[in-house]
């Protein structure tokens, strides 16, 4: 018998800049009208500075004036894990400990990204809260949508771009995410979209980002708008009633997950289009490195396992939107491990694994899904294709090993960025391997 769950709903607003941002503010506002909705906003703008503004709001009683309490801030360490860790995590639980919260809205600032917000949430411990046990903040609150804003004029240039976010001054030097990153994560990771046009958007650039997004978020619901007044709260909780049952709702998947989920169309409508590449054998290195510039133009994002001759025991994860690309680690091949090591591992990975098993290499493989937007797909095919390894070099990765590891690797050496506390579990750049991150070239 299923008990219900108890804890209290958090719904995430996520927006980049232009009408993206003053959506999310929109929404914010229209959805604390809701008996015992709640929304937090921290103000990021100053986190250089370790200064770092949040603004609680709620509907005291309906049709009364809005209460609104500015806190002012100051971190030892201005970053955007900080904040997570030394104030909305604590606050998520607090709220939901009181009986008159139904539900808390997060008002995403852009620094932001709901993927590590959500990661967050279910990782990464709390701890001195009166009377709460040190734990997580997911056994208070759970995530019940993630809701991305797009501003139609701009959304696909930024997904395309390479410009860094330090470029244009949103982040520290040292922050190396690209507006690209941050424009399609906030948008792959929704539950539900609203796209605002501002009513001056071409048709065929409308129909053009419609494909984009039929591809990258298949089961989402999308609401198209003009202005982001438009939308009144009426509308909002329909589109978030609309939301399917079975969406990730703030789950983290991992490398071993299906690449393509839900049922995104796999022709070629307006110059986009989903490529899948898959095969068996694995990439030389100093080749895929060279093949991956492919991915820098006329690609929206990329995303993949990948094995490399260089590194049997490895899985490789490649992950790209636009101008940058990530390559790092992402666990071992079920075939480099002991069989306790596997009994231990997700059973449906076991199971997929199991349909496909080579008797020489086991479940070790290359796929990959690339969603492309005017490139060539033939182009990247082939310059994927031109990076595996020929007939002789497979004799070699499967008979002499021993020689396969000193061929040059610029894969050679994962790192993480972690928080300088040296916590790992808590980075705000991403939920998902890091290692190599490579722009296009300027």
């Amino acid at each position: 018998m299923s008990h219900p769950d108890r804890r209290t709903p958090v719904v995430m607003l996520a927006g980049f800049e232009g009408l993206a941002a003053t959506g999310v503010d929109h929404l914010a506002r229209m959805l604390r009208y809701a008996p015992g909705t709640v929304v937090v906003r921290h103000d990021l703008s100053e986190l250089r500075e370790g200064v770092v503004r949040r603004t609680v709001s709620h509907m005291p009683d309906e049709g009364a004036t809005p209460v609104e309490n500015t806190t002012v801030h100051e971190l030892a360490h201005g970053c955007v894990s900080c904040t997570l860790r030394a104030d909305l995590l604590p606050l998520l639980c607090l709220l939901a400990a009181r009986n008159t919260v139904r539900r808390i809205v997060i008002a995403l600032d852009p620094a932001f990204e709901a993927e590590a917000v959500c990661h967050a949430i279910e990782q990464v411990p709390v701890a001195g809260v009166i009377g709460r046990v040190d734990g997580p903040a997911g056994r208070d609150v759970r995530v019940d949508a993630v809701v991305t804003c797009l501003d139609a004029r701009t959304w696909l240039s930024e997904a395309l771009s390479e410009e860094t976010l330090a470029e244009r001054g949103l982040a520290d030097a040292d922050d190396d995410r690209t507006v690209a990153q941050l424009a399609v994560g906030q948008v792959e990771f929704a539950d539900a979209a609203v796209v605002f046009t501002a009513r001056d958007l071409d048709g065929t650039d409308a129909a053009r980002l419609q494909a984009v997004l039929d591809r990258l978020i298949p089961q989402a619901p999308v609401a198209w708008a003009g202005e982001p007044n438009a939308l009144d709260a009426n509308g909002i909780e329909a589109l978030l009633a609309g939301i399917p049952a079975d969406s990730r709702r703030g789950r983290i998947f991992d490398a071993h997950a299906p690449l393509l989920r839900g049922q995104p169309p796999l022709d070629v409508e307006h110059g986009v289009a989903l490529v899948e590449f898959s095969t068996d054998r694995p990439f030389h290195p100093v080749r895929l490195h060279e093949a991956l510039d492919v991915l820098f133009d006329g690609v929206v994002t990329a995303r993949g396992r990948i094995w490399l001759a260089t590194q049997p025991d490895e899985v490789v994860w490649l992950e790209s939107a636009g101008g940058g690309l990530r390559v790092g680690g992402a666990g071992r091949w079920l075939a480099a491990m002991s069989d306790e090591e596997r009994a231990a591992t997700d059973p449906d990975r076991r199971a997929l694994a199991a349909l496909r098993w080579h008797e020489q290499f086991g479940d070790r493989d290359i796929s990959l899904s690339i969603l492309v937007c005017d490139a060539d797909p033939n182009e990247i095919r082939r310059a994927l294709h031109w990076a595996l390894v020929d007939d002789a070099e497979l004799l070699l990765v499967h008979g002499a090993p021993e020689l396969v590891a000193q061929w040059e690797d610029p894969f050679g050496a994962w790192h993480s960025d972690p928080c300088e506390d040296g916590s790992e579990a808590d980075s705000a750049h991403s939920a998902s391997p890091t290692g190599e991150r490579r722009t296009k070239e300027r």
